[in-house]
């Protein structure tokens, strides 16, 4: 064998051995998956589901599996949509609604639904018509917090198929046109001035009641007033007529007689008095009571 031949067989042998170590770093190359945290991958062989990946390294078999779906799971929001819904009592309201939602069963959701987002809006949509088709209008405004509950549920139980979880549903606002804009500006407007009335009228009544409660007070304590004097009457004319029972008429002239002493005094008292009128029984007086007095000393 001379030396040209033997070069010519190593150079071979060396071709086959970059080509065996390509082959083995091209399999491993296909064979290991990784997946990132927010990631699942959907694997199929010859066109069927194998497996699902989760995230962190995995291993396929080259050449048969492949990864057929890269699904993302983290929450998703679609897009703010408008719903025309009429309510209970025919008012037509025009409904801004938001979903959030996340895939949790990428299988299901790749094999089952083509378009997701399309089909939670239409499905949002009809469910939002009927809960609204069952509430007044004044229901809708004030319970909005129980609406968007009842339609989280129905939407939840609704896509339950679909591997996907509805992980919140907001209401943003609530529209009315302009003609039932109007109507309700005038209902407020009447039902204001009917609250001022009926305000201004208790407040007169209150008045009222107020007054009348004064005014039997006042009668109450004059009653009790006048019931005392009479009381302090009935008890001196009771004392005088105890003091004359005990000691007779000239207890009672006596008593006379002292008070007009005590009258012609305080006239006598009065400023710029020069003169003093007697009168014509004020010596009789005097003279009794001093008799009296006399009497009683």
């Amino acid at each position: 064998m001379d030396i040209e031949t033997l070069l010519t067989d190593l150079a071979g042998g060396d071709i086959v051995t970059l080509l065996l170590a390509g082959f083995i770093i091209l399999c491993l190359f296909l064979a290991i998956r990784i997946v990132p945290q927010s990631q699942k991958f959907v694997v199929e062989r010859f066109g069927r589901l194998r497996v699902v990946l989760g995230p962190g390294i995995n291993f396929i078999v080259p050449f048969l599996d492949r990864v057929a779906h890269k699904i993302s799971i983290l929450e998703r929001q679609l897009p703010n949509a408008t719903q025309d819904a009429i309510t209970k009592d025919n008012v037509l309201v025009q409904i801004d609604t938001s979903v959030f939602y996340r895939i949790l069963e990428p299988e299901k959701t790749v094999y089952r639904i083509r378009d997701v987002d399309a089909a939670i809006a239409t499905t949002v949509a009809g469910i939002v018509r009927a809960n609204i088709g069952k509430m007044d209008l004044d229901e809708v405004q004030s319970n909005r917090a129980q609406l968007i509950g009842q339609i989280k549920e129905s939407v939840e139980d609704a896509v339950d198929d679909w591997g996907i979880e509805v992980t919140r549903a907001e209401i943003l606002d609530v529209n009315l046109d302009q003609a039932t804009r109007d109507a309700m500006l005038q209902q407020l407007n009447a039902e204001r001035a009917r609250r001022a009335q009926v305000t201004e009228a208790e407040g007169l009544k209150r008045s009222v009641e107020l007054q009348a409660d004064a005014d039997l007070y006042a009668a109450q304590k004059d009653a009790e007033a006048r019931r005392v004097l009479a009381d302090a009457e009935a008890y001196a004319t009771r004392v005088v007529a105890e003091a004359i029972k005990e000691n007779g008429l000239e207890a009672a002239q006596y008593q006379v007689a002292l008070k007009q002493v005590e009258a012609l005094a305080k006239i006598g008292q009065g400023e710029g008095s020069q003169t003093i009128i007697v009168p014509a029984d004020a010596a009789d007086a005097f003279g009794k009571a001093f008799q009296m007095l006399k009497g009683r000393v």
